[in-house]
C-alpha cells in the first residue's frame, strides 16, 4: 500500500515540453537531452595520521554548461527554416567578437502537465546551434528523417 504522505503528486510526464528561444516558436521538437544542472567538484588529497591518504570533495566555484540536445523531423526546405537558418549564419559568417550577442540567443525548455499548465522550466543563456545531424537514411526504412540539433549553451538553471 502506497504511503499518501510520501506521494502527494502526480509525476511529470515526460512528453509535455515546448522549446522556447528569445520569447518566440522556433520549431517543434520530438525529444529533447541534456538538461544537466552540475557545478564541479574539487577533490583535494591529503596525507593524514599515519600516513594514509585522506580525499575531501568541495564544492567548486564553477558550474559546468551542458550541451542540449534536440531532435525533430527534418524539414523539407531547410532554406525556410530557423534553426537551419540561424545555424548557417554562424557557420558562414562567426559570431563577433565584438558583439557575442548577435548570435546567441536565450531560451526555455518548458514542461507542462496534463491540463496543459507550465510546471517545470529550464532556462537557457547565449545558447547557438554548434551541430545539425540528420538520421542515417536507408532503403529498409519507413521512419521519417530526424535531425539532432546540439544547441551549446552558457548556462542552464531549472527555475520551476
Amino acid at each position: 500500500m502506497p504511503n499518501d504522505a510520501l506521494i502527494s503528486n502526480d509525476p511529470i510526464v515526460s512528453s509535455n515540453f515546448f522549446l522556447e528561444i528569445d520569447g518566440s516558436i522556433v520549431t517543434i521538437l520530438s525529444s529533447v537531452s541534456g538538461l544537466d544542472v552540475e557545478v564541479d567538484v574539487v577533490s583535494i588529497e591529503q596525507a593524514g595520521a599515519n600516513g594514509k591518504v585522506q580525499v575531501v570533495k568541495t564544492l567548486g566555484k564553477s558550474t559546468k554548461a551542458p550541451d542540449i540536445s534536440l531532435v525533430r523531423m527534418a524539414p523539407p526546405d531547410s532554406t525556410q527554416d530557423k534553426l537551419w537558418g540561424w545555424f548557417n549564419d554562424i557557420r558562414d559568417k562567426g559570431i563577433l567578437l565584438s558583439d557575442r550577442s548577435n548570435n546567441r540567443k536565450n531560451g526555455s525548455i518548458v514542461m507542462y502537465d496534463s491540463t496543459n499548465a507550465e510546471i517545470a522550466r529550464f532556462n537557457f543563456t547565449n545558447g547557438w546551434p554548434s551541430k545539425i545531424a540528420t538520421d542515417q537514411l536507408s532503403i529498409d526504412s519507413n521512419d521519417p528523417v530526424k535531425e539532432t540539433i546540439t544547441l551549446t549553451v552558457e548556462s542552464l538553471s531549472r527555475v520551476k
